[in-house]
């Protein structure tokens, strides 16, 4: 995989990434706010207080509300998978959020709708495109830091 992040046009932050010979660019900007260094002012937040938190079989999303965005940390203990314990929430038959993470702590297995599967751990960064199943690997809880998934994720419909 390629990416390249640039800044875009008024100042929004962009990735572009190519994954198996497709290109793909993703706008960090969440329900068409963006983000310019004109509106941006300084701010800071701790997963200590987060702004929300959605608890669910096996997990819970800590959502904080920051610079006109919302950043998520997700925690999955050993035994959570998607299509068991998010997709009675969802009503969709895989996740249809997309996602661009940083994973903290344990082992992420992620297959894609089209078959592409990949194991992430800690200090990997993930961009994964709408239609995907994920489920913990081994006996340690993951931990990730969601930028672009964490507005709506296990939002009861």
């Amino acid at each position: 995989m390629v990416m390249r992040i640039e800044w875009g046009d008024a100042g929004c932050l962009r990735a572009w990434g190519d994954v198996a010979g497709v290109s793909r660019l993703c706008s960090y900007s969440i329900e068409n706010t963006i983000m310019s260094t004109h509106e941006q002012v300084t701010e800071h937040k701790s997963f200590s207080e987060p702004d929300e938190t959605r608890e669910f079989s096996n997990g819970k999303a800590e959502i904080l509300k920051i610079g006109q965005c919302e950043v998520g940390r997700f925690t999955f203990k050993p035994g959570w998978r998607w299509s068991n314990d998010i997709k009675p929430l969802a009503q969709t038959p895989s996740c249809q959020a997309p996602h661009f993470q940083y994973h903290v702590a344990g082992r992420l297995a992620i297959l894609m709708d089209d078959g592409t599967e990949i194991i992430a751990g800690p200090g990997d960064i993930t961009s994964l495109p709408k239609g995907h199943d994920a489920w913990v690997v081994g006996d340690e809880t993951v931990v990730v830091v969601d930028w672009f998934g964490a507005s709506n994720y296990a939002r009861k419909v």
